[in-house]
């Protein structure tokens, strides 16, 4: 039996982050910091573009603007620390930040696996419910359903955190770039398989259950745009769906495979590279796939283009 007398003594972890030399470590810096300045100047452009044009005031382009605000805190939680270990190495952190870390990290992915859920019943509504649509998702649901998403995420990963947060520790180093469950566990001085079991279960639970329902909204969908009688109007009621289709595809397939995904993942430490697909790909792509090819975006972007040019010439 290990001798646990200085277990709880660890104040402090240190990151692994990646490892970068040579010439590898200023590309991988730079580029690291080109997708996070670009996922920050995208998330922000696509936030204050929704609110500056009216043409943009429908639910739809409410939520995607929710879903911006909530990727500026997402790659801020995590990017800063992927930058350090690039640029200097293993990173020292204080386990009250490491913690709080993780809380947040698992609040907001939590809180995107719901407001995802929120988009497809928002298209939902739109496709098959059209006559009823704007009753049913009024201002005052919008704001209820996006506030119920930030409530449910942070209020479950309480969970994750008590139990991470309560463990005796014996080593320091988490091979990962930001305070991780599974790298932290794997630093505790007891036997934590039943955590693992329990936070897998809450997290596989939540995500299996929010795919499931998406996908059976995307069923109705599908079922509602086939009846449609010309090829134009289907053609335009699958665009309005692809964009978010593809942000699920690319969160939960990556999640999936990091929290359910086969033990040998986590124990050699790919996990972190799979995490670099939901901390900093899916934010940095999120505005380009919601506004690439959409007529009504390109709209609103020359209507605010035309009145700042307005307001410069009056000047």
């Amino acid at each position: 039996m290990m001798d646990h007398a200085n277990e709880t003594r660890i104040h402090n972890f240190i990151l692994a982050g990646f490892t970068a030399t040579g010439t590898m470590r200023p590309l991988a810096v730079v580029g690291t910091l080109c997708i996070y300045l670009l996922t920050l100047a995208g998330n922000l452009f696509i936030i204050v573009l929704v609110k500056a044009d009216s043409g943009l005031s429908t639910p739809m382009y409410f939520f995607i603007s929710v879903l911006s605000f909530l990727e500026l805190w997402y790659v801020s939680a995590t990017v800063p620390t992927l930058l350090h270990t690039l640029l200097h190495g293993k990173l020292p952190i204080s386990s009250v930040v490491c913690f709080i870390q993780l809380y947040v990290f698992h609040s907001l992915g939590l809180t995107e696996c719901y407001l995802l859920g929120v988009m497809a019943w928002d298209r939902y509504l739109a496709i098959c419910r059209p006559l009823h649509y704007h009753a049913l998702m009024s201002r005052q649901v919008q704001l209820t359903l996006a506030g119920a998403s930030w409530v449910a995420g942070f209020s479950e990963a309480l969970v994750p955190g008590i139990l991470t947060g309560t463990l005796p520790f014996c080593w320091k180093e988490v091979a990962h770039y930001f305070c991780e469950v599974a790298p932290l566990m794997r630093l505790a001085c007891v036997d934590t398989s039943w955590h693992a079991r329990v936070h897998r279960t809450v997290i596989g639970v939540i995500n299996a259950c929010n795919l499931l329902f998406i996908l059976g909204l995307y069923g109705g969908i599908l079922r509602a745009v086939m009846k449609l009688p010309s090829a134009a109007s289907r053609a335009k009621a699958f665009s309005t769906c692809s964009s978010h289709m593809t942000v699920v595809t690319l969160f939960f397939g990556s999640a999936f495979i990091v929290y359910s995904g086969p033990p040998e993942i986590r124990a050699d430490g790919k996990d972190k590279f799979i995490a670099l697909v939901y901390s900093l790909l899916t934010p940095f792509f999120n505005p380009f796939i919601y506004t690439l090819r959409n007529k009504e975006v390109k709209e609103a972007m020359k209507r605010v283009s035309q009145r700042i040019r307005a307001v410069l010439k009056g000047s």
